[in-house]
């Protein structure tokens, strides 16, 4: 399931208002400056802070590349 386009223009971070990568088929929503990822539970993303996940350095360099290999852009244009 993937989230809907215009979702995906609007979704910011709650925590610095910035701009997130949807990894569709992981079901997360990335955080690359702050290093948190948000889970997406049946189709709705859980935009709570205290829900995130905090992601290693390791994790965060391979949804990095991840992000660069197959062209998945921030939500709202970053």
């Amino acid at each position: 399931m993937t989230l809907d386009a215009r979702l995906l223009e609007i979704l910011a971070c709650p925590i610095d208002k910035g701009a997130l990568l949807y990894f569709a088929d992981e079901a997360i929503l990335y955080n690359a400056r702050l290093k948190k990822q948000y889970r997406i539970h049946e189709g709705i993303p859980v935009m709570l802070p205290d829900e995130a996940t905090d992601v290693d350095d390791v994790e965060h360099e391979r949804l990095v590349a991840k992000a660069a290999s197959e062209g998945i852009a921030p939500t709202f244009g970053g």
